[in-house]
């Protein structure tokens, strides 16, 4: 494949990709915001996330690396006619490895584990045990999807990812809302609907990839035997602090304030989430191509890709977050129950911030995982999860669910500094661009420009809308005439031409 089919792959591929992820995010969205809050008890909605995190987290240990392992080495396996040299066989055999070790660790550790949360968060120990089956779940269809990735074909795994499951697991809350399932078919329900995400993955990859279980072991010789050997390791190691770390302000939460305020947290922070969605699909399909150009020693190619990532996902995720938190007073005043959750109001800053600080930085994390200076993450993901630990049991007592964000802030904050000095003095990576530096500053003025809007109305709905209309039409049309990007001014130019011509 030459690199002009490859690029145009990319593109088609993470527009198709962003579409799903909004898509699977407006349901999401109504899922998390309008059901959960309708008919779910806080500490039900608690118990859920806590279902999900706990069983994605040994999962993520399960899976001995693989998910990051498989870009980085799948170009040395890559060859159709030779079956990619068994390159299936082993991104299956090392979870089902994973699953062995970490599945009895898990079963080991109960008493420990039951000890921290039995006071404040007892429902989720009675279902301790039932995790396991969601791990298995889980583990493989990451592994299916992760095969699908490498194979640059992104869009089915995320329509099942962003939109399947969550359509499956909005008709399981209604369900559990309408009394046609207790507690026990609520979580029961979730492990199915894994389940199936496992198996519609598998399904997909079977038909666009070979799946065979057939290996050339004579293939894999000293050197790469080695290298993989070194890679995997590492990863697993990484994965003890980096796993953890993206949840730890959840499981702190419910171990010292309870579910109810895990749940009310688990609102707030899906709202914050939402400004990283389209950095999903950036990512996933730019990550093949920089495995490429690592591999080929191409630095040049791999901070130009690093500036444009980061870039575009600059952009879309600091709109999301800016028409979020202009409307943060009419977002709680339309959601069910919206009293009860606004005590987590700057949940969503913290957590916003934390993450538009992951979408400018976190390419030059995967560029450093696939260069030869990919040990040097372990070092600062342990610092970082430990500091992340500490902040959380110095500000949770004193701050609560707030507390908790600003520990996750804060651990983004020291994780991408460190990061990406590692990357400038590495690989000379660096995100920072003419455009970045002219879309933070149009941020901050558009920001301003909100408060200088009379309250229209004391009508949220209408409010909302009249405030997003106003600063979405000013940031469209800021963006193209300051030339922010150059892919967003040709798309600009192009849909103009078009309506242009239509009307001559």
């Amino acid at each position: 494949m030459n690199k002009t089919n490859k690029m145009g792959i990319i593109i088609r591929q993470s527009i198709k990709g962003t579409v799903v992820n909004y898509i699977g995010s407006f349901i999401g969205f109504l899922t998390t915001v309008f059901v959960l809050t309708e008919f779910l008890q806080p500490e039900e909605i608690g118990l859920a996330r806590f279902f999900y995190e706990a069983a994605f987290l040994i999962a993520g240990f399960a899976l001995l690396g693989v998910s990051g392992s498989a870009f980085r080495f799948f170009p040395y396996f890559q060859s159709e006619k030779n079956n990619h040299h068994g390159f299936f066989f082993y991104l299956v055999l090392l979870p089902t490895i994973g699953c062995l070790i970490f599945i009895p660790l898990y079963i080991f550790l109960k008493e420990p584990i039951s000890a921290y949360f039995i006071t404040n968060s007892a429902l989720f120990v009675d279902y301790y045990y039932w995790i396991i089956l969601a791990i298995i779940f889980i583990t493989f269809w990451i592994v299916f999807e992760t095969y699908s990735n490498v194979l640059m074909r992104i869009v089915i795994p995320k329509f099942i990812r962003e939109v399947a499951v969550r359509i499956l697991l909005l008709t399981v809350y209604l369900l559990f809302a309408f009394k046609f399932l207790n507690l026990d078919g609520l979580v029961g329900g979730i492990i199915v609907t894994y389940g199936i995400a496992m198996m519609l993955t598998f399904i997909y990859v079977s038909r666009i990839g070979t799946i065979s279980l057939k290996h050339d072991y004579a293939f894999i010789d000293k050197p790469l035997r080695k290298k993989i050997t070194n890679y995997t390791v590492f990863l697993l190691l990484s994965a003890l602090s980096a796993n953890i770390l993206p949840q730890l302000g959840l499981f702190m939460v419910g171990g010292q304030l309870g579910l109810d305020f895990a749940g009310i947290y688990v609102i707030n922070l899906y709202i914050g989430a939402v400004v990283d969605i389209p950095s999903r699909s950036i990512s996933s399909i730019s990550s093949p191509v920089a495995a490429q150009a690592i591999k080929e020693g191409d630095m040049q190619k791999a901070n130009q890709l690093y500036q444009k990532v980061s870039l575009h996902q600059l952009i879309a995720g600091s709109c999301i977050f800016l028409l979020i938190w202009i409307n943060i007073d009419n977002i709680f005043a339309i959601i069910p129950n919206g009293t009860v959750y606004v005590v987590g109001k700057w949940v969503v800053l913290f957590i916003a911030l934390s993450r538009i600080l992951n979408v400018i930085f976190n390419f030059g994390a995967i560029l450093i995982s696939y260069s030869k200076y990919y040990y040097w993450t372990l070092f600062f993901t342990v610092f970082i999860t430990i500091t992340g630990i500490i902040t959380n049991l110095l500000l949770i007592p004193s701050m609560g669910i707030t507390g908790a964000a600003i520990a996750t802030f804060t651990t983004a904050f020291l994780l991408n500094a460190v990061q990406q000095w590692i990357v400038m003095a590495k690989i000379k990576g660096n995100p920072f661009s003419t455009g970045m530096l002219k879309f933070i500053l149009l941020i901050f003025i558009l920001y301003g420009i909100n408060f200088l809007l009379p309250q229209w109305t004391s009508n949220p709905y209408l409010d909302l809308i009249y405030r997003t209309l106003i600063i979405g039409i000013l940031t469209l049309f800021a963006i193209y005439k300051l030339k922010i990007s150059a892919e967003i001014t040709a798309i600009m130019d192009m849909f103009l031409k078009r309506n242009k011509d239509k009307h001559e």
